[in-house]
């Protein structure tokens, strides 16, 4: 069990509370404040009982150094905004005037710290930086789901420094994730997309065995297909990934664990438009979504699916019509009688967009990887040190 919030005093004292406010942001300004809105619960709470609120999250990937354009303001300002009530904004995480105004909070008070990732120290779960954030409160609470595939100094270390629980965001998360892991109904879908393989290989590798199928889309398609010696055109490809990629389609054989690639490929050359299949993409052409074929294959497995995880979009699909696949497919899931659990980032993003997000059987997770790990069996450092 998770030590919850609700078993954490914190009348009148200062929590530090990590959120995952890595919010898109568009000329300066948040382009979807989804994030900040799922941390209201947790903060309304403290807010009713009166604690000093200090913020911790990161925005972005300055890689350790100070990036003007990743800087927490706006999200402080829109922030201020759906409170409201004043969030002020510090320009350091540490420090002489990090400790001073930490020190005059009064309750009710919320302080938004600048980015924790301009420190290099953070990434690397430094203890010295993990000792100094806690220095900053009396208890700590970790609301940042979307970060618990990572052990970082603000999201691991301090909880080693202080009384610590999960926020009512976080134990969501686990308690609605966990119906994928213990005893899921089946057949049980794995539908994988977004840019990178090196993004899910490890865990595509971990699910096998434990899903029924998997639908693959996305830029991770083409490096399978290119595994199995299909001409990709100039679709990306991780050359890198190649044999790896072939060990993963031969333990899905030898585990009986279906995996579906796409049959057909909406493609692209300059402004030239064509579908084709997507064993037969011709030199300098791009798959950009699934094809018509693609979308109806994918259709029929999820109609007769009982759980579905979705990670990845399965196109371009913030360029249409390159979003047709992800559309079409997200249509199908919302009119099946399966849970469907949505990873987070760019996929949750999508359904929004659509009025699909709030459908009765898509639970949204706030996770991306964090998501596909957890239901993966692996054990996330920043949820295991808030077990009682």
């Amino acid at each position: 069990m998770l030590r919850s919030l609700r078993e954490l005093d914190v009348t009148g004292r200062r929590v530090l509370v990590r959120v995952d406010y890595n919010v898109p942001l568009e000329d300066g300004q948040i382009a979807d404040d989804t994030r900040l809105r799922e941390s209201l619960p947790t903060l309304e709470y403290l807010l009713a009982h009166h604690a000093k609120i200090i913020l911790v999250s990161h925005l972005g990937r300055p890689k350790g150094k100070v990036v003007p354009e990743l800087r927490l303001d706006p999200v402080a300002r829109r922030l201020s905004e759906i409170l409201q009530r004043p969030v002020t904004k510090l320009d350091e995480c540490i420090g002489p005037e990090v400790q001073r105004a930490t020190s005059q909070m009064q309750p009710g008070d919320i302080i938004l710290l600048e980015n924790i990732r301009f420190y290099p120290q953070e990434e690397a779960n430094d203890e010295t930086f993990a000792r100094e954030l806690a220095q900053l409160a009396d208890c700590y609470v970790n609301d940042a789901f979307g970060t618990a595939h990572r052990a970082h100094a603000s999201t691991y270390g301090v909880a080693r420094f202080l009384p610590s629980a999960a926020g009512l965001l976080l134990e969501r998360e686990v308690a609605m994730l966990s119906r994928a892991v213990d005893n899921p109904a089946r057949p049980f879908l794995a539908i994988v997309g977004g840019a990178k393989l090196a993004d899910k290989i490890g865990v595509l590798k971990d699910l096998i065995g434990r899903v029924d199928a998997f639908l693959i889309g996305g830029s991770v398609a083409f490096t399978l297909l290119r595994a199995q010696g299909a001409p990709v055109g100039s679709s990306p490809v991780d050359e890198k990934l190649l044999d790896e990629a072939r060990a993963t389609l031969h333990a899905a054989r030898t585990a009986g664990t279906q995996l579906v690639l796409p049959v057909d490929a909406q493609i692209v050359r300059g402004s030239e438009r064509a579908v084709a299949p997507a064993t037969a993409i011709p030199e300098g052409w791009q798959g950009w979504d699934i094809g018509p074929q693609t979308i109806e294959l994918f259709t029929h497995h999820i109609k007769s699916a009982k759980t579905i995880v979705w990670a990845g979009p399965l196109g371009r699909f913030e360029d249409p019509p390159y979003d047709e696949g992800t559309r079409k497919v997200a249509q199908a899931i919302a009119q099946s009688k399966a849970f469907a659990i949505i990873g987070g980032g760019d996929t949750a993003a999508a359904l929004h967009r659509w009025g699909l997000g709030q459908a009765q059987n898509i639970y949204c997770s706030t996770g991306g990887g964090a998501t596909l790990e957890f239901i993966a069996g692996r054990k996330l450092p920043p949820i295991e040190i808030l077990r009682a």
